[in-house]
C-alpha cells in the first residue's frame, strides 16, 4: 500500500493508454522520486523540479491510498528528533544516571502542555519512542520522533521555538545531553477550493462514485504547489496496516482508482489549467 500500488500503477500507465487508444497533447512525464522518506526530506522530487527546464501545466501526485483522497493542500510541518543520552565518562562526580526514557517522558508532559491555536489549525504529534537495552537495566540513550504541523510557517516555528525552549530547560535541570535535531520541514501551500484542477478532480472523482475527502498531505504535493505547479494527490485503491509488513490492498476498487488517474490527466491535457 504505502507505496508499491501507486509505482506499479506509474509504469503501467504507457500501456493503459496504449490499451485505450489513448493520445496527448502535452508529454506526459512518469516521476518516480527517490530519496523522499526522513531524513531524505523529498530531496529527489526536490531536485526534479530545481532542474526540470520545461514548463508544466499540472502534477498529479499517485499513493496506494485511500481511493477518495484528494489532497490539493499541505501544512506546514516540521519533523524532529529529540535524543537523550544520560551515560558518564569513568570517574565521572555524579554517580546517578537518570533513565534516559524518564527524562523523554518529562519532555513529552511538558510538550503536551503548551497551547495550541484553533486558528490557524495546529498540533504536534508524539510519533516514536526507543530506547534501552533490556527490561531490567536502565536506559541511558532514547530517541523520541515528533512533528509540528500547522496550516501557517509562523505558528510551525513558533511551537518549534517552544519544544527547543522545553529541551534547553529540561537538559540542563537533569544533567543530560539532550539534543533536538529536524529531520525534515516543508512550508505550507495550498490551491484554492476553486481553483480549476481542484474543481475539475473533485468531479471526476464523484462521476466514478468516489466521495471526494480532502486533508492536508505532507508529501511530494507541497513540492509541486511552492513551485507554483497545480497539483493534487490521489489515491489508488483501499488497504489495511499501512507501513507494515502485512500490509494488504484491495484489488477491484483499482479500476475505479486508475479511471480517476486518466480521467484527470485527460482535463489537464485539455486545458483546464490554463483557465
Amino acid at each position: 500500500m504505502d507505496n508499491s500500488v501507486g509505482v506499479g500503477v506509474l509504469i503501467s500507465l504507457p500501456l493503459i493508454f496504449q490499451h485505450l487508444n489513448l493520445t496527448f497533447e502535452s508529454d506526459i512525464v512518469l516521476a518516480g522520486a527517490i530519496q523522499s522518506i526522513g531524513r531524505a526530506n523529498l530531496r529527489g522530487v526536490r531536485h526534479l523540479l530545481k532542474t526540470w527546464k520545461k514548463p508544466i501545466r499540472a502534477a498529479v501526485c499517485i499513493e496506494g491510498g485511500e481511493l477518495g483522497r484528494l489532497n490539493y493542500f499541505s501544512d506546514g510541518m516540521i519533523r524532529a528528533e529529540v535524543e537523550c543520552h544520560t551515560s558518564r565518562e569513568p570517574g565521572s562526580l555524579n554517580k546517578y544516571l537518570p533513565n534516559a526514557i524518564l527524562v523523554l517522558n518529562d519532555v513529552i508532559n511538558e510538550i503536551m502542555k503548551i497551547k495550541l491555536p484553533q486558528r490557524p489549525r495546529s498540533k504536534i504529534v508524539i510519533g516514536t519512542i526507543e530506547g534501552g537495552v533490556n527490561h531490567g537495566a536502565i536506559a541511558y540513550d532514547a530517541t523520541l520522533g515528533l512533528e509540528v504541523r500547522s496550516h501557517e510557517d509562523r505558528i510551525v516555528k513558533d511551537l518549534y521555538s517552544d519544544i527547543k525552549d522545553i529541551i534547553e530547560g529540561i537538559s540542563h535541570e537533569n544533567q543530560v545531553d539532550l539534543t533536538l535535531n529536524t529531520i525534515s520541514n516543508l512550508n505550507a501551500n495550498r490551491l484554492p477550493y476553486n481553483h480549476p484542477l481542484v474543481k475539475c478532480s473533485a468531479d471526476v472523482l464523484k462521476s466514478l462514485g468516489l466521495e471526494p475527502v480532502s486533508e492536508p498531505s505532507e508529501s511530494a504535493l507541497s513540492i509541486f504547489l511552492s513551485h507554483k505547479v497545480p497539483a493534487v494527490t490521489i489515491g489508488v485503491t483501499h488497504g489495511y496496516n499501512y507501513s507494515h509488513e502485512d500490509a494488504t490492498m484491495e484489488i477491484e476498487p483499482m479500476f475505479k482508482g486508475i479511471a480517476q488517474i486518466i480521467g484527470i490527466l485527460k482535463a489537464i491535457d485539455s486545458g483546464v489549467c490554463d483557465e
